[in-house]
C-alpha cells in the first residue's frame, strides 16, 4: 500500500512540474551564449599552484615528520579553497520540506 501511494504521488508530481516547465521553457527568448568564463581570483590560483606543487614533489626522500606537515598544508589549503566558493547547500530536511509543499500547495 505504501509502494503505491508513493507511486501515485510521485506521478501526481511529475504531471504538475513538468507540463510547467515545458510552458516557462517555451516562452523565453533565446539568448547567446557569452564565452566569458569566470575569472579564478590571484589567491585562489595561488593556492591552487601550491597544491600542484606538492603533488609533484618526490615524497619518497622526506621523513614522516615532513611529510606529515605537506599532509596538514594541503588540508589547511583545500578547507581554504572549499571555504572560497560561494555554493548554496540544502539539507535532505530542507528538500524533504520544500517537495511536501509544493505537494500540498499544489
Amino acid at each position: 500500500m505504501k509502494k503505491i501511494t508513493f507511486y501515485l504521488m510521485m506521478m501526481v508530481l511529475s504531471l504538475t512540474v513538468l507540463p510547467s516547465t515545458i510552458i516557462i521553457a517555451a516562452e523565453k527568448n533565446p539568448t547567446t551564449a557569452s564565452n566569458n568564463p569566470k575569472e579564478i581570483p590571484a589567491e585562489v590560483k595561488v593556492l591552487l599552484s601550491r597544491l600542484d606543487e606538492i603533488k609533484t614533489m618526490d615524497k619518497s626522500s622526506m621523513k614522516s615528520s615532513e611529510k606529515k606537515a605537506l599532509r596538514k598544508e594541503v588540508r589547511a589549503i583545500k578547507s581554504e579553497l572549499a571555504s572560497t566558493g560561494n555554493g548554496v547547500y540544502l539539507s535532505v530536511g530542507a528538500i524533504i520540506i520544500v517537495i511536501l509543499l509544493l505537494i500540498l500547495l499544489v
